[in-house]
């Protein structure tokens, strides 16, 4: 059975990033923030690729599985639902491919994958729904929240 993990970093320093996904046995991170930038030192694009790849861990970003900046505000202002729905309208619309693309991946032999963003909570980040939307793509597909 295909399984996918999630994690965001909102929480956790980059060395604790690094310890979960370890432990769970990620082998690969897919970034899907849209701008893989951040305040917190180690987790913008460039640092936080050299970090996972200094203990194994392939790095890539995919800016379009990301939330747009018009979408971005209603997630936080927890208009979580309607946030959620506008942005897989937006996926759908935009990045369908690079969805059928992905969920051919984790079908096949693939490394242990994780999708990241930095919401703690997946309930409230939009990769609860770029995991949704590959699982109607791959119904088989696990996901695991770390």
């Amino acid at each position: 059975m295909p399984a996918l993990w999630t994690i965001g970093y909102e929480r956790l320093l980059p060395d604790a990033l690094v310890a979960e996904l370890q432990a769970a046995g990620v082998e690969r991170v897919i970034d899907v923030r849209y701008r893989p930038q951040s305040r917190r030192p180690g987790m913008s694009k460039t640092k936080l690729g050299e970090r996972l790849a200094a203990v194994g861990i392939s790095y890539e970003h995919r800016r379009a599985l990301g939330t747009p900046p018009e979408i971005r505000p209603l997630y936080r202002t927890g208009a979580v639902a309607r946030a959620a729905e506008q942005f897989r309208a937006h996926v759908e619309a935009t990045a369908a491919g690079d969805l059928d693309a992905l969920a051919a991946e984790l079908a096949g032999p693939s490394p242990a994958t994780a999708l990241l963003c930095l919401e703690a909570e997946p309930s409230g980040c939009h990769r609860r729904v770029v995991a949704e939307q590959l699982q109607q793509r791959l119904p088989s597909l696990r996901v695991v929240d770390l």
